[in-house]
């Protein structure tokens, strides 16, 4: 969705797209012809329906996405059903109909959910698996391969609740059938108890004069409605056209009245307690910007930073105080103190930020502690600044890699620093950024993370954040209720309210205690205390629950229940140990009673199964890792595949999609491939060993992350022919999260000690263990991230006719190793960090078609020799030719000791 990615962490999106392949205009259709009114479709395919259904009670949104598609040929056919989903929300149902059996989803927690898939997977029931991981949710797809003649229905539920931004709620639906719907329909239902002050509705793919023709809109009192129903020939793009005009975005924005200071809603003992006072003088604030000028900042974010910077400068009012602090390897300040947002102060900053310039690494932790300090420094010193509402904002792109670099230490140092007395926001610049790292910080100290993507509209990102928090009302917010009325209570204390958003309450109100139940509501604002006192109006309840029935009791304590799973998942990102634990099953609990999909639970999905008899697994990526997660496709009747894509096509995709022309790895006999970047250029050496024997590939000892392999033979076709080795068998572990992992060429098993879960190379899925995530290319290649660990690819070879090997065996590249420690070892660990080496005197070897050279390095003189060896990384099957320095005698000189100080006992 362009330039509307913010949107969807803050507000209702509600985004659905079925996609089919786009039906072509008819060929030789004369000029004048009347309007095309039969649906073609694409191959004899045709969407028959296609219908979104938002309900709103009270800022809780239900929406049902439902399609049904048609097979007209006489042969089967496979379609897809493609839905963006808001990272908030939580789907709660999910079926699909076809050939007329119904598939139903059932919410399992994971580890129940994962025992059930391997039971049938044993016993031969057709089981599907499905799984989410809430929070980083954007979009799935499902394949559905239908018989002639035949038609498919599915239907997608999903929940969230509204936040309100800049003074409405937005309700964004993307458009994109690619072929003209039969039955094409939109349908906003909003039920407000506050009474809907404004509602409006607009489609970027519709001129506003046929927008306001073919969009109905209406709201009075308490409702809203907003109808969108094309016909066929409404929907092309012209009036000879079989193609669609519907591809773009639906939007749909309302707020309500507020002529209350509070609004209490009660229903079926649960409440939600909206605050989001008028009429308050703005708060002047302290502010201080500090922003990432490291060398990885170059280019189009720079100049899209400065921009931002530059216009924010020029909204900030007279009353307002104000700093930057710049951070790379070393850190600087505008001024060193809070300055007043004078005419001349202003022009000064906007000069400052038009001349400064990018200079070396990451220090993030220096940059930030120098910012808090100077908020600090204001309260404690300067009157007027004191009483002011602070906030402090950081941006950076990447990794702290100067200074303090444990992320640990630089949580505690920002905690102890700040103690609670602002909010700090953290922007999170592109994809290289640790986001989880940035969104515990900012939860720790009162304040949230957001994406910044890089993309044309970056400026306008940084600048549609900042305007979020430029205008705050009211500090140190909280909301309060009888201890002994109330329980379960979600957030109630608040850092800062800003103009044009809301505070939310909501909570538990115990048998029989209705008529003692109120909220009292304390804060700081302009120049005086700011007290309230809020009451249920029970006639009023009764007339609401008269007029909108069980929908308000459900909505009410769904609410309830979506807010504290979202407190809980998020509160126990900053937990280890014994209060992680509890904090989770408490979240497990609730996502189990109320029937959510979150990050632990899973959706079973009975009667499917795949070509191979197996059912397919859905998992999704952490934040910042991967975008894009395939599931086993599936080619019998009925055949599906659920998978987690991109979010959009104008959002760049993982830096591990783009695999750099030469890579380290390990492949075939076993050839070692150690490319230096630095050098542009590949050097190269064999081990050679007898099977059975394990080699250590990489070994971090500061975290305990290794990665070992195993030798195999090759089988020879005839006596006396050399028996090459290979590797066919690696352990992945990393200790810290209890991970392993084994890989052979018939197998992938998580976690083999303790009966985890099997996997073949026909499957195609992604599972993540804590930190570690593991996702397979079905019959080609698996890749293991480690969160503030490396990337490493495993590629699977098997044996074809007319290959000289006659055994499957694997390979192994590293895609990522920046982030390893400097004391990582192994035959390939200890080249992931910069090492110099000089070559002279070529000259022709003992083989005149090959050039020998002398190679110095680590203080030793070696005879090399100029040869090619392959990289199969991105081909398994013929791999890529790569020139390199080859060292002779099993790396000797090149490697640290000798080859047999690398052999261990285990692949663990």
């Amino acid at each position: 969705m362009d330039g509307t990615v913010g949107l969807r962490v803050l507000l209702c999106v509600c985004l659905a797209s079925l996609l089919i392949p786009q039906a072509m205009p008819t060929q030789g259709s004369p000029p004048g012809r009347p309007k095309v009114s039969k649906v073609c479709g694409v191959d004899g395919v045709t969407i028959r329906s296609l219908k979104v259904n938002c309900k709103v009670t009270s800022r809780f949104a239900h929406y049902v996405i439902t399609s049904q598609v048609v097979n007209n040929a006489d042969e089967a056919k496979e379609v897809a059903f493609d839905v963006e989903i808001p990272k908030t929300a939580f789907i709660s149902d999910f079926a699909i109909t076809a050939d007329g059996k119904a598939f139903i989803g059932d919410i399992k927690d994971k580890v129940t959910a994962w025992k059930q898939y391997r039971k049938a997977a044993v016993s031969g029931e057709n089981a599907g698996l499905v799984r989410a991981s809430g929070r980083t949710m954007e979009q799935f797809t499902i394949h559905l391969t239908i018989g002639p003649r035949s038609k498919a229905t599915f239907r997608l539920t999903y929940e969230e609740v509204l936040k309100r931004r800049l003074t409405q709620y937005h309700i964004d639906i993307k458009v994109k059938p690619k072929q003209l719907v039969h039955h094409f329909e939109i349908d906003v239902d909003i039920f407000e108890p506050q009474g809907i002050s404004k509602l409006d509705a607009q489609a970027s793919f519709l001129p506003k004069e046929l927008a306001s023709q073919l969009i109905t809109k209406s709201f009075s009192g308490k409702k809203g409605h907003v109808l969108f129903r094309p016909t066929v020939g409404q929907q092309q793009s012209c009036p000879t056209c079989s193609t669609s005009l519907l591809n773009g975005d639906f939007k749909v924005t309302y707020d309500v009245n507020r002529d209350k200071l509070c609004d209490l809603l009660v229903a079926n003992n649960h409440f939600a307690h909206f605050f989001a006072p008028q009429n308050l003088t703005n708060l002047n604030k302290n502010l201080v910007f500090v922003i990432d000028i490291s060398t990885s900042m170059e280019g189009q974010k720079v100049k899209q930073t400065k921009e931002a910077l530059l216009k924010i400068l020029g909204d900030m009012r007279p009353g307002d105080y104000f700093d930057l602090v710049l951070f790379g390897s070393e850190v600087q300040s505008w001024r060193g103190a809070l300055v007043q947002a004078s005419a001349a102060n202003l022009r000064a900053a906007q000069d400052f930020v038009r001349r400064f310039l990018l200079a070396g690494a990451t220090n993030l932790n220096g940059g930030l502690l120098r910012g808090i300090e100077i908020l600090n420094q204001a309260h404690r010193s300067v009157p007027e600044p004191s009483n002011h509402a602070s906030v402090l904002i950081m941006l950076t792109d990447g990794e702290p890699t100067e200074g303090v670099t444990d992320r640990s230490q630089i949580l505690k140092n920002v905690r102890n620093a700040i103690r609670g007395r602002f909010p700090l926001y953290n922007l999170g610049f592109g994809h290289n950024v640790d986001f989880n790292f940035l969104e515990v910080m900012s939860m720790e100290n009162n304040g949230r993370a957001q994406r910044i993507y890089e993309d044309h509209d970056a400026t306008q990102q940084l600048q549609g954040f900042y305007d979020q928090v430029a205008n705050p009302l009211l500090v140190d917010v909280e909301l309060l209720y009888p201890q002994d009325t109330v329980s379960a209570l979600t957030q109630h204390r608040h850092k800062q309210y800003y103009e044009g958003s809301e505070i939310m309450v909501a909570g538990r109100i115990a048998d029989h205690k209705l008529s003692s139940f109120k909220a009292d509501v304390l804060a700081r604002g302009e120049g005086q205390e700011f007290k309230a006192t809020c009451l249920v109006d029970e006639e009023e309840m009764k007339k609401l629950l008269q007029e909108r029935g069980h929908m308000l009791e459900n909505h009410v304590e769904r609410l309830w229940a979506y807010l504290t799973i979202q407190e809980l998942l998020a509160k126990r990102m900053k937990l280890e140990g014994k209060e992680k634990a509890n904090v989770t099953a408490k979240a497990l609990q609730m996502s189990l009673a109320y029937q959510f999909v979150t990050p632990l639970t899973s959706m079973i999905m009975r009667g499917m199964t795949d070509e191979d008899g197996l059912e397919p697994i859905i998992d999704k990526p952490p934040e910042g890792k991967w975008d894009a997660i395939l599931l086993t496709p599936i080619h019998s009747l009925p055949a599906f595949v659920l998978s987690a894509l991109q979010p959009s096509p104008t959002r760049p995709s993982s830096n591990i999609q783009q695999l750099p022309n030469r890579v380290t790895g390990v492949d075939t006999d076993p050839h070692f491939l150690i490319h230096v970047p630095q050098k542009e250029d590949t050097l190269c050496f064999n081990i050679n060993e007898e099977p059975g024997v394990v080699l250590s590939l990489v070994q971090d000892p500061d975290t305990g992350f290794s990665v070992n392999g195993q030798l195999i033979g090759n089988k020879a076709s005839s006596p006396g022919q050399h028996e090459g080795t290979y590797f066919g068998r690696l352990g992945i572990a990393n200790p810290a999260t209890d991970f392993q992992l084994e890989v052979t060429p018939q197998n992938i098993t998580l976690n083999p000690g303790l009966g985890g879960p099997v996997f073949s190379w026909r499957d195609q899925a992604s599972v993540r263990q804590h930190e570690v995530v593991v996702t397979i290319n079905r019959k080609r290649s698996l890749v293991v991230s480690v969160e503030d660990g490396g990337t490493f690819e495993v590629v699977l070879h098997r044996v074809w006719k007319g290959s000289a090997i006659r055994q499957d065996f694997l390979g192994f590249y590293v895609l990522d190793s920046r982030r390893m420690s400097a004391r990582t070892h192994g035959l390939l660990g200890q080249f992931f960090h910069p090492f110099d080496y000089k070559v002279s005197d070529p000259h022709p070897g003992s083989d005149p078609t090959k050039t020998d050279a002398t190679m110095v390095v680590k203080s030793r003189q070696l005879t090399v020799t100029r040869g090619l060896q392959k990289d199969y990384s991105k081909d398994p099957r013929h791999g890529a030719e790569v020139t390199c320095w080859f060292i002779h005698n099993n790396g000797a000189g090149l490697i640290d000791g000798v080859y047999t100080d690398y052999i261990v006992p285990d692949i663990f």
